[in-house]
Formats: C-alpha cells, structure tokens, sequence
C-alpha cells in the first residue's frame, strides 16, 4: 500500500528551521510526523492567542500593569494577617509564662507628700495610711451590688480583662488624648495592689497579664474583697472600712444602701464628689449615686419601690488631721485640686505619696493676708454677743498678674474647724465685681448703645431705680442699691456709684453672649454655676469663686493678658521631675478695653464705693460688691503688680445653708467696700512694704478720656446735643485729703447737680454742690437753699430724673448718699 499524500498546499518544515523561513519543497510526511506537526502549530497559536497562559487545563492570568503592580496580592495580605497572627499570639503566650504575679505594690503602705512654700520651707505633709482590711462576709451584700453598679456590672459572668477596653485606654494614653479606664474590677485590683496608678503603656500591658493569671488562679470573691479593700475612696481612706468610717462614722458591716451607693460614687472620682470638701460638685455627685442605684435596680439587686424612697445619706464633716490645721489644710487641698484638674497626677496617683511639691506660695505673704483677715475682721467677731457673729466666712486670693502665680491664699478660720476652703468654693454670689466685665465687653468690640452712641466711660445712660431694660427679650427693671434714682449719669459716675439700671441696659446693648465671652476669655470658668447670659448677669448672678474673680482682675491688671493661674513650681518624686502644663498667656482682650476699664476702677477707689482701700497707699482700681440678701461682701482690686480678692460670707457652721450677715460685727450691713476693702487695705500695704508705690500705665480707647473741668459759675450752661442727654459726668476724681476726707469729687455734686436739671435758675450751680448739697440737709426742707426750692425736694424731682443734683460727698439731691459700703 502506498503512503497517504499530503493534504494540498501543505509543505514539510524542518522543525530546526524557524517557522517565518522558507523551506524548500520536500517529501510528504508520514502521518505521525503529520500528527505531531499539527499539534506543534495548535499549541503555537493558542500560545499566540494567549500569550499569558500557563499551559494546558491552566487558567490564562492578567499581567499586573500601572498602579496595581504596587498593590499587595490577597495572598500577601493573607500572608501578613497569619504572620501578625502568630507574633501577636507568640507575644500573648510568652507575655503569660514572663510576667509573674508580684508582691503588693508600696501604695499598700502609701508615703506622705510634702509640701512646700516657693522658698522651700514646709507648709505641711499629708498621705499618711489610713486602711483597715475586713473579709467581704462583713460587707453587707448590698454594699457590694453597689460597688458592682457602679464600677463592673457583669463581673461575676465576665472575664478578667476586657481587651477592647485596655485597647482603647492604651491609645488614648499613647495619643494624649487623656487617661480612660473602662478596666474590669479585676484589672483595677491588679492596678491598686499590685501596679500603680501611672498611665503608661507599660503599665498596661502588665495588668493585662497579672489580670489574666490571677482571674485563673483566684476565686471573683477574693478579687472583690481585694478590690474593696484596697480602692482609694478620698479623705485618705484606702478601703471600705476606712471609707465608712471616715464619711459616716461608722463600721462598713452598718452602712445602709443608699450609703454604700455614695461610697460607691466616690470609686469614680474621690476628691470630685465629696459634697461636703466640693459642694459645687454636688449636682455631679447626686447623678452618679443615682445611676448606681439605677443600675442595682436593672441588675435585679434593688427593688423600685425600695429605690424610690431611698433618699441621698449626707456625709460628715472631713476631720482633719491635726497637721493640717490652720490654713495648711486649705493650701493642701487647693494645690491638690489643682494637680488632679490639670491632670498633673489623678488623685489616686497621688495619694500614693512619695512627692515633693514647691508650691508658688510666698510664705511671707501667706503671712501678711492671715494677719489683715485676723486684725481686720476675726478679732473684732463676738458670737457670744452677735448671733449673726457665727455665720461670718471670709476668703481671699493673691495672684501676681504677669506669672499668674497665686502668691497667698485665705481659706477660713481654721480647716480642722470649717473645712470648705471659702476660696474656692462656688455658691456665693460675685455680685457688682462682675460689672467691669461687662464695659471690658463694650471697649473690646466698640459697642453702642441703642440710639448708637459708643460705649465709653463718658456715655450717659439713664440711672432710674427699676429702669425697664430695653432690648431684651425679657423684662428686667432692677433695683439700684437703696433705691436710689440718678437719672441721667455717665458710665464712669455708674460704675463709681455701682449703678444697676446702667449696667443692666449696658448688658443688653453689648450682646449678653458677648459679655459671656469676655469673661471666659477673662479667666472665668465656662462651667461656672449660673453663669446664664441675660441682663440679671450683670449684677453678678453667676457665682464664680474668690480664685476664679482673682485669675480674671489678673487679666485686666495685665493690660488684657491672661497668664493661666498656678499653685505649682515644681513636683518631684525619687529624683525624677514630673512635667507641668504650659501656661503660655495670651491676649484675652486688647489693651486698650483692659486699660479702659482699669481706668474706671481707679475712680472707684479714688472716690466711689472703694475708697478704703486708699489705706494701702498705692495706686490702685477696684470695684466692690454686696451679694443678694447680703449673703456675700466683695472687693476686688489691683495695683499695677498685685491682684487681690476678698470676700465675706454667711452661712450656718451647723446646716451650712447661705445666711444674710445683717447684723453681723455690729454692723446693720456688710459691704463690700467696708471690711472687705479693709483687708484688702491691710494686706496690700504689708505685701508691698519696702516697694515704691507705681502709677498705672493705660492706654485708652477713644472717647475714654475725662471730660473738660464743669464751668464756672459765670459761664453759660452748656448747650444740650439733640437726641442727647446732658453730660453728668463729674471731674477727675481726688483722693483723700483733711479738706476731702472721704475722696469725694472736686466739686462734690457733678457738673449738672444744680444746673439746668438740678434747679439751675432757683439754685444755681454755685451752691449746688457745696458742702451742705449732698449732707444731711441735702434732700430735706433745709435743702432747699441749696437745691433752689422751697420744699428742698423739687429740685430733687427734676435732678434725680435727669442728673441728681449731689454735693461733695456724692450723695443724691433725694437725701444723703448711703455709705460708700452700701453702694453695690
């Protein structure tokens, strides 16, 4: 048989010979040559066809190009996953086998601190242990539901660590962003007993593990009564026992629900939410007591019949140890809440002892405003005599304005005997101290009153007792002190005077929110209680403590700058330095609005309602003030280098509710600028003694200058600009003199007293304001000589509305002017 003839056309290649070469003509190929070749070309063009292929029964692959080839395939991202995988659970297990359960921590038997005044003699120590170990069959069941609500509800049914917690607590301690427990209780006993209370990751990753070992190795029971003896509860009490007995007096085996519910409250925040050393914390304390005893009722641990009648166990009063007697106590307590609020240390930290604290206390004048509060006021109280003797509180804050340093500090008579430091608490009234803040307002964004005219210390508003305000959105028509009307009087004369109806209308022209502003810009806590913007703020409704008041006259006192207060120089522990917060000042208000208002301040201590202060014999601004009912007295004042607050308070020693001081030091009322400015006085002259008395040295804002001195009496009245009341300001004010004993004005009785408004065609402007237009006759029939009618109030009628006719101790042409003390 013959061999089957190639198919047509085809032509035998050498396989050696590439395909693109022409091969000569040769003989046919046997069909396996045949078979092979067509195979050959079939694998060739699907090659071709799919150049990325990997070869036969194999899926073709896309090439990665561009952007994508720096892309992680998914079986690199697998990859990496397992590879972490293994690292992170490489690192648990030997995290595990290395880290062993230590001893007790030395917080067991936790040091003293030591603090010192700025020249580096101690003031006191504190810290030392006050723990009692008792088994948790003596804790009532119910103490301990409390403790769980509060702290870890589901302790008993979860694990020993909660790792996204500790995640999230060691970022935000990585990041800065502030310490966040969210810890089990068992890591918070490991913490307490074991560790320490120093945020670092180190730490962290050290409870993680003794946690774990030790929820393996010991019942929840024992971890439980180990964590109840060893929390930090504040009043340096370390545990239940020592906790029931220093806020009840009392065994824990005896507390009721509703008190083991607060002590539990306190496991959040110690210092914080003791209504008695904190009561502005009060509302924040009854919150979380409520929402422990909201959670024992979800847990099933309280019925809601047991829950609606459980009402809040007051604690006791602190007892002090007797090294902290005095005013050591409060300055203790003061620099200690200045450390937990900066986050300095938490309060447990500290209460480990073991540091060094050099405090900006200058003992020197720590010395000079004890004396001036004892000399000035402590000795001269009877409460034998004088029931209302017993309700007297005083406290004071000395800050130099260019560091912020606070320099001296009163806190109360004794902190063994009235433990609320009176200087920083904040339930009192600031009263008429506020008003400065509100021109400062008006001279920082050059606002105008309703008609338009710019707000200066010459622009004259209307004065009337129970003026309605006009602007707002609700009506406010406030009393002046002693219900006195002034009519028509510059802001200067207003704030001199501590007029309301002025500062009131002048809240709403500026902008009440604005005014809010500048006195957080000032120094003055966003926080603060009753701080709600509306006319009422500008009598001083907010009550901002004696601290916070001083930190904001620091702010004027330093041309508008605000250098953020300090009680810190330094603190120390075993040789390691631990950072402060920076306190970089800043412009809170431009100069020209803070030197302004100083301007207006040294008027009121050179012939308003401050001029007692005159004693310290250094220029100086400030401004008084007299809470509601009496219940607070303020003076708030500067020299050019020093800022001092001072403050009178009344309350019940046995209730501790805020109390009038009618009647108190003999006194039918207490002003502001009586003892207040006293002590002030006294202090001041002391702390400067041996220094130079300096001038301020003010830049004012335009139109902030004095007017021109009131004419002569053969000058023509001056003529009145429409849609403008006359000017009453008076002239530059004096001080003290034998001719002008009390300070008063140059010519007694403002420039229009007797003019056109006050009686000018029967009175004249020449006698008007003499010595007898403002005495004891000044309003009565006698006075009309002086006011220029024969019923001596007629004039009174037409000057009090438009400018009340006063003589030279400043009194209204209705009567005489009530002492300077009065006038808030």
């Amino acid at each position: 048989m013959s061999d089957q003839s190639p198919p047509p056309g085809w032509t035998p290649r050498d396989p050696d010979t590439p395909p693109d070469v022409p091969q000569p003509r040769t003989e046919p190929p046997t069909p396996h040559q045949a078979q092979q070749a067509d195979q050959t070309q079939q694998t060739r063009q699907a090659q071709q066809q799919s150049p990325h292929q990997g070869g036969p029964g194999q899926k073709a692959r896309r090439r990665r190009t561009g952007w994508r080839r720096i892309l992680p395939t998914w079986r690199m991202v697998l990859g990496g996953i397992l590879l972490i995988a293994l690292l992170i659970g490489g690192a648990l297990v030997a995290g595990y086998l290395l880290v062993d359960i230590p001893p007790a921590n030395a917080a067991a038997t936790a040091q003293s601190n030591v603090y010192l005044y700025s020249d580096g003699s101690q003031i006191a120590r504190d810290g030392e242990v006050n723990r009692v170990n008792v088994p948790l069959s003596q804790i009532p069941r119910t103490v301990q539901e409390a403790v769980l609500a509060a702290e870890d509800r589901d302790f008993y049914s979860e694990r020993a660590v909660d790792p996204k917690a500790m995640l999230r607590a060691a970022w935000n301690t990585a990041t800065g962003k502030g310490t966040q427990s969210g810890s089990t209780i068992t890591q918070q006993y490991v913490k307490n007993y074991y560790l320490g209370q120093e945020q670092t990751i180190k730490r962290k990753v050290k409870e993680f593990f003794i946690a774990i070992k030790l929820g393996r190795e010991k019942s929840k029971n024992y971890i439980l009564e180990g964590y109840l003896n060893t929390s930090y509860f504040g009043r340096n009490a370390y545990g239940i026992q020592a906790a029931a007995q220093a806020y009840y007096g009392k065994d824990v085996g005896k507390l009721t629900t509703a008190e083991g519910a607060y002590l539990a409250t306190l496991l959040n925040s110690p210092s914080a939410f003791d209504v008695v050393s904190h009561p502005q914390s009060r509302t924040r304390a009854l919150a979380r007591w409520n929402y422990v005893l909201d959670g024992m009722v979800k847990k099933g641990w309280l019925s809601p019949t047991e829950r609606a009648t459980t009402q809040f166990p007051e604690p006791g009063k602190v007892r002090a140890a007797a090294g902290l007697s005095g005013q050591r106590g409060y300055l203790v307590e003061a620099v200690k809440d200045y450390i937990v609020d900066n986050k300095i240390l938490d309060d447990k930290t500290l209460a480990e002892g073991g540091y060094r604290i050099t405090t900006t206390l200058d003992k020197r004048r720590q010395s000079a405003l004890v004396d001036a509060v004892d000399g000035q006021m402590v000795s001269k109280l009877d409460p034998a005599k004088r029931k209302a003797d017993r309700l007297v509180r005083a406290g004071g804050v000395s800050i130099d304005p260019a560091t912020g340093k606070v320099l001296a500090m009163y806190g109360g008579i004794d902190y063994t005997k009235q433990y609320v430091n009176n200087a920083t608490r904040h339930d009192y009234q600031v009263a008429s101290t506020f008003k400065p803040f509100v021109f400062a307002t008006a001279a920082e964004n050059g606002s105008r009153t309703q008609d338009g005219r710019r707000i200066t210390p010459n622009t004259i508003y209307n004065g009337d007792n129970k003026r309605p305000v006009v602007g707002g959105r609700i009506r406010f028509a406030p009393e002046n002190e002693g219900q006195v009307s002034y009519g028509n009087i510059s802001v200067n004369t207003a704030t001199d005077l501590s007029v309301n109806a002025v500062y009131a209308q002048m809240a709403v022209d500026v902008g009440t929110a604005k005014v809010k502003k500048t006195a957080i810009d000032l120094g003055i806590p966003e926080n603060t209680p009753n701080f709600v913007p509306g006319p009422a703020m500008a009598l001083g409704t907010l009550q901002a403590s004696v601290l916070d008041m001083t930190q904001a006259y620091a702010t004027l006192a330093d041309h508008g700058r605000r250098t953020p207060y300090t009680f810190v120089e330094k603190i120390t522990k075993g040789g390691e330095t631990i950072p402060l917060p920076p306190r970089a000042p800043t412009q809170a208000i431009s100069r020209e609005a803070a030197d302004t208002t100083t301007s207006m301040l040294v008027s009121v201590v050179d012939n308003g309602t401050g001029t007692a202060a005159l004693a310290a014999g250094h220029p100086a601004a400030g401004k008084t003030g007299t809470g509601e009912l009496d219940r607070s007295a303020w003076f708030a004042a500067y020299t050019p280098d020093l800022v001092t607050v001072i403050s009178m308070m009344g309350q019940d020693p046995d209730t501790g509710t805020l109390e009038s001081l009618y009647g108190a030091l003999g006194e039918a009322r207490i002003g502001g600028g009586g003892y207040p400015a006293r002590i002030w006085a006294a202090y001041t002259k002391t702390a400067l003694e041996g220094t130079d008395p300096v001038d301020f040295d003010l830049e004012l804002q335009p139109g902030a200058a004095p007017p021109p001195p009131p004419p002569s009496p053969e000058s023509s009245p001056p003529q009145e600009t429409p849609g403008e009341p006359s000017p009453s300001t008076p002239a530059r004010p004096t001080r003290p003199s034998p001719s002008n004993p009390t300070g008063g004005r140059n010519q007694g009785g403002q420039n229009n007293g007797g003019q056109n408004q006050g009686g000018q065609d029967n009175g004249g402007p020449v006698n008007a304001g003499q010595d007898n237009g403002g005495q004891d006759n000044g309003g009565t029939t006698q006075g009309g000589d002086q006011g220029g009618t024969t019923q001596g109030t007629q004039g009174s009628a037409q000057g009090s509305t438009q400018g009340s006719a006063q003589g030279s101790d400043g009194g209204p042409a209705e009567g005489p002017r009530p002492p300077s003390a009065f006038l808030e």
